[in-house]
């Protein structure tokens, strides 16, 4: 093989290379993304949104990452014997065509440990990171509560433990 058909394949491996890394991340739809408003010395904030899954193949949310947060958990509220508990879950199944709804008073995405505060109007990036490797950044809108509060109101976060 000389030079010039070596550069040629590297090439066309490169191109394979970012095709499936682009694949991969268009797979995901995010829609309805909020992040809660905090106020100052605020430790937490919350993170919801609708994740489609537009790929073949059944997938998993494991993870979150935003530089706003320390740590960024996954968690869901589960009813303990008539008591709401927030709980840090590993993953958040989407199936295959189908989307998962990180909501109030079920799955959503915890920003612990704040590094600013979380004012309306704000815009927090969030790395979603998936079971086959694949990432999708998204830039989350920063909304009061009361904005973000669907028919039947909402927990107050403030008071749980983590």
């Amino acid at each position: 093989m000389n030079i010039a058909s070596s550069r040629l394949a590297l090439m066309f491996a490169a191109v394979a290379l970012s095709t499936a890394t682009f694949a991969g991340e268009a797979d995901f739809t995010v829609t309805d993304a909020t992040v809660r408003a905090v106020p100052p010395g605020t430790p937490t904030s919350l993170a919801f949104m609708t994740i489609r899954n537009d790929g073949a193949a059944d997938r998993k949310l494991v993870k979150a990452d935003s530089p706003v947060a320390k740590t960024v958990e996954l968690h869901n509220h589960i009813n303990d014997n008539g008591v709401m508990r927030m709980r840090q879950v590993k993953e958040i199944e989407i199936k295959a065509k189908g989307q998962a709804e990180l909501k109030t008073g079920s799955y959503h995405v915890m920003l612990i440990d704040l590094k600013q505060t979380l004012k309306e109007g704000d815009s927090v990036p969030i790395t979603l990171i998936f079971d086959d490797g694949s990432r999708k950044k998204i830039d989350v809108p920063v909304k009061k509560a009361q904005a973000m509060m669907p028919m039947g109101g909402e927990m107050d976060h403030s008071k749980m433990k983590h």
